[in-house]
């Protein structure tokens, strides 16, 4: 912890110098913005551009256009037009799947849009917790909210805010197919977070707004209204109303006779009656409506085995009906029948969640595959178009039968940008024909090995990759596979989302995605392959973000042992090893062991790699953070500027790697009072990544924080307060209020506003981080710890020592806990301690934990870390005020003595201690 000298004695400031942690073997981790003494949290921001601040003009995000072919039901429509007119009502239409509540709901959206230009029209499918959460995405980015195009955002608060704002205008939110009531009210032991609310809290009863909901749950619909006086129950087409709709449907190939016989076997239900004129009309005129009522008839005993004992479930499903599995399985018996390609196809979209199904992920599969049973195998299409039109053709021929339909509006995205989806009832039978067909595992293999093969580690260039497949590999995580080769994918996939939960701050699901992918490495590798350590690797890098310093030290040394038994002591992943173990101890406060750590991975690499070897100048960086650490900052300064030369000469003076280098080099000139030349190497960094990555990486985002330190502490406070308040706003943006990164932006700002004098909002932004901390990371998190610390300095530089008191006892009480009795960080909440018991009169106690400050750090960090010396100079302080001016005025003269050769003559604390002990001893001669 670095801490600030002044008139009075010095105090603990909340601002450290950066640590920089190796990630996976030989990585060294680029520079972030600092808390207080809890060391670096690394931020990670997007790239999206700020939206306007107006609320843009009344919009419709519904997906679909308008059914040219709609038949009205005028007894549903009047029932919704005077249940649904006015806000705040909430209504809706529950039903069996296929019976038209969908269609209904869309109907009565663009009427409502054509009757109220002035209102917006809000889409928002609701089958699974993902596809709710994509939908308010979407509405996000559609009113240009703040954060609204990053997986890590809060939508859904954004969105609930907006629509709970009056001043917005009136609008109508269609919930689509909210058919599971547990995602919105879940039971206890359901997998939900604790403290977080509900996905019913972000339905808002508004008076300007209305809610209509399509349901196949009658609970379900009950629930989400208030009661059963608003539920609409929707029963089959009568006989007339489905033969219009046979009739729009067919045009001049209805045929009146077989019409009715084909409507009752079809039981005047919608969804049926739609995909038997989507086949009648794509095979006519070798097929009519009589042929296609033999065929129906004819295969009705081998339909009757498809509804038989195996599907069970299929009959139980309020949304089933027995007609519609026979209509839908006429249509898959000639698709198959017709092109074997379009049946394949049918059954892999058959695995993804049933919306949002991006168009990339099915032409990738069928590059990589061309027919799983391997009689297209090795065939490539990049060999021209006409494989392309080959899957044009596949996806057509599902479209025309309604099995499919594309999700994205015409034109507004390019064609290799759309989405797909199938109805959810269609989804259900196409599996159930697959369990039937002894095929369901040969499906569920091939859709498990395209998402390992595209589920991409989570960098943030990937994160946009990732968020698409994101909804559809839960029912791929839950279930292990048998066979050793799946089983080694299903690990990558699971090491990929880990890493990506990791990124966005969701440390105990990455936890959990990493113990699983180590469990079944060490149980199909060994608990020595490569892979298996890999991870090992993972799940002690998650455990270290998280504070459990421990057990990330033990996974450390695991790996570090089976590398060196493995791969032998020299190999480019055993020195990557070293500076993982080195990283966890230097979190820890063990500095020299760390230090050894770092030594022996730099000279490894030195050897094997070379001395210009990027790994080899990661190791510089890694070795000089640790120096810093512990005060070398000489040598610290070194070593960053020997990283600093090989990475200009290496990789050139725009490569990030060269940036990072830029930062770790200004934050040790910083720490030595080198404010100017600091500065220059910090808008150096700046300005190249805003150059190479972009204004909102989350990289170029640590850079104004870096810089914010810098001019705070050359009193540029104006402009080190715009710079905090640019990274917290793109931290807010892309991250979301409560991510970690986020409050630790939170805390920056405090800190200056503090500087300034503005104690309220500083303790405000105080208060903030905390309670983000405690309810994210916990209440003993190292990092929830240091919020603790800096509220107790800025409650404390109010005046309120009661309170200050009752922090500084907290922050030190769970730092013994956690980090240990010796651990710096826990010797900085003894010397902040110290000095509010000081100025509260308390100077026996004060002098105690002074004298234990020095002591502690003497030992830990040695008699000439900076840190030391401003216990030293505390403790004068108390000396003095006891009348001890003797040993008071010995202790400063050392301590300024010490502080000259450390840190310089010019440095701030040590001109602060020479001042004070210039007018000790003008006061003494004086008298």
């Amino acid at each position: 912890m670095a801490e600030r000298a002044a008139s009075g004695p010095l105090h603990d400031a909340i601002m450290n110098g950066p640590t920089f942690h190796a990630g996976l073997a030989g990585q060294n981790v680029i520079a972030a913005p600092h808390a207080a003494d809890g060391g670096t949290i690394n931020l990670h921001f997007n790239n999206q551009p700020p939206g306007p601040s107006a609320t843009p003009r009344p919009f419709s995000t519904v997906p679909f256009r308008p059914d040219p072919d709609f038949v009205e039901r005028p007894d549903i429509t009047a029932w919704l037009r005077k249940h649904c007119s006015q806000p705040p009502s909430r209504v809706a239409l529950v039903g069996l799947g296929g019976i038209g509540k969908s269609q209904l709901a869309i109907q009565y959206a663009y009427e409502e849009r054509r009757s109220s230009p002035s209102t917006f029209i809000f889409w928002v499918h609701a089958s699974t917790k993902d596809r709710f959460r994509e939908a308010y995405r979407e509405i996000a980015h559609r009113l240009q909210l703040p954060g609204h195009n990053d997986p890590k955002t809060d939508a859904l608060r954004l969105v609930f805010n907006w629509l709970c704002d009056e001043n917005n205008g009136q609008w109508l939110m269609v919930l689509d197919n909210a058919d599971d009531i547990d995602m919105f009210y879940p039971k206890q032991g359901t997998g939900q977070s604790t403290g977080a609310e509900p996905l019913a809290f972000f339905l808002p009863q508004t008076d300007n707004g209305r809610i209509l909901v399509t349901s196949r749950s009658r609970d379900a619909a009950a629930r989400l209204t208030g009661g059963t006086q608003d539920v609409l129950a929707i029963q089959v087409m009568n006989d007339s109303q489905a033969q219009q709709l046979l009739r729009k449907k067919l045009g001049d190939k209805y045929e009146e006779g077989a019409a009715a016989d084909l409507l009752r076997a079809l039981e005047c239900l919608p969804l049926a009656i739609t995909q038997a004129g989507a086949y009648i009309l794509q095979r006519w005129p070798e097929e009519s409506l009589s042929t296609y009522l033999v065929k129906f008839r004819r295969g009705e005993k081998n339909k009757a085995g498809l509804l038989g004992r195996d599907l069970g479930d299929l009959r139980r499903d309020p949304s089933a009906s027995n007609s519609v599995a026979q209509t839908w399985q006429i249509t898959f018996d000639q698709i198959r029948q017709e092109k074997q390609s379009a049946a394949d196809l049918l059954m892999f979209i058959s695995q993804f969640n049933p919306q949002g199904i991006p168009r990339w992920v099915l032409e990738s599969d069928r590059r990589h595959w061309r027919g799983i049973d391997g009689s297209w195998a090795g065939n490539s299409w990049d060999d021209g178009d006409d494989r392309n039109d080959d899957f044009e053709d596949d996806l057509h021929i599902l479209r025309q039968y309604s099995l499919v339909a594309v999700t994205m509006q015409e034109g507004e995205y390019e064609m290799q940008e759309r989405e797909y989806e199938m109805h959810a009832l269609v989804q259900f039978c196409t599996r159930a024909w697959l369990l039937l067909s002894d095929d369901e595992q040969k499906w569920k293999r091939r859709f498990l090995q395209v998402m390992a093969r595209e589920y991409p580690a989570g960098t943030y260039e990937n994160w946009t990759k990732c968020q698409q497949l994101d909804p559809h590999i839960e029912h791929v995580v839950k279930e292990k596979p048998t066979d050793k080769e799946d089983t080694n994918k299903w690990a990558q996939l699971l090491t990929n989302i880990g890493l990506y939960r990791a990124a966005a701050g969701k440390y105990e699901e990455a936890e959990q995605m990493n113990r699983r992918a180590l469990g079944d490495r060490e149980k199909v590798l060994g608990l020595e392959h490569p892979d298996t350590l890999t991870s090992v690797n993972n799940l002690a890098s998650v455990l270290q973000d998280q504070g459990k310093y421990e057990e990330a030290e033990q996974m450390n040394r695991r790996a570090l042992g089976d590398y060196e038994k493995v791969l032998g002591l020299e190999h480019p992943d055993t020195l990557g090893s070293f500076n993982n173990l080195a990283s966890v101890l230097q979190a820890q406060g063990k500095y020299e062991e760390a230090e050894q750590m770092n030594r022996r991975a730099l000279g490894g690499s030195e050897k094997v790699l070379g001395l210009e070897h990027p790994d080899t100048l990661g190791s510089f960086n890694n070795l000089a953070s640790v120096l810093q650490a512990q005060g070398k900052f000489e040598e610290a300064e070194q070593m960053n500027r020997r990283a600093l030369g090989g990475s200009e000469k290496v990789l050139g003076l725009e490569h990030p790697d060269t940036l990072t280098s830029v930062g770790n080099l200004a934050s040790v000139l910083q720490a030595q009072g080198k404010y100017e030349e600091a500065e220059q190497m910090n808008r150096r960094a700046l300005g190249g990544r805003e150059k190479v990555l972009g204004l909102e990486h989350p990289d170029t985002l640590g850079c104004f924080n870096n810089l914010a330190l810098v001019l705070e502490a050359q009193g540029k406070f104006e402009e080190a307060e715009q710079m905090n308040r640019r990274a917290l706003g793109g931290s807010e943006k892309v991250l979301g209020l409560e991510h970690p990164d986020t409050l630790t932006s939170v805390g920056n700002l405090a800190w200056v506003l503090q500087a300034q004098g503005k104690y309220e909002d500083a303790e405000q932004m105080n208060r903030r981080a905390l309670g983000g901390y405690e309810k994210v990371l916990g209440l003993e998190h190292p990092d929830t710890l240091t919020s603790v610390n800096n509220l107790a300095l800025v409650v404390r530089a109010q005046g309120k020592y009661e309170e200050a008191e009752q922090m500084n006892r907290r922050a030190l009480g769970g730092r013994e806990k956690v980090l240990g009795l010796e651990h710096p960080n826990t010797l900085t909440s003894v010397s902040n301690l110290a000095s509010v018991l000081w100025r509260q009169g308390k100077h026996e106690e004060a002098e105690q934990m002074n004298r234990r400050a020095l002591g502690g750090r003497e030992k830990v960090l040695g008699l000439e870390h900076p840190d030391t010396l401003t216990s030293m100079n505390n403790l004068a302080f108390v000396w003095k005020d006891h009348g001890r001016d003797g040993d008071a005025k010995s202790l400063m003269e050392k301590c300024v003595q010490l502080q000259q050769r450390v840190l310089g003559p010019h440095h701030p604390h040590t001109v602060s201690s020479r001042s004070t002990l210039a007018g000790w001893t003008e006061a003494t001669e004086r008298f």
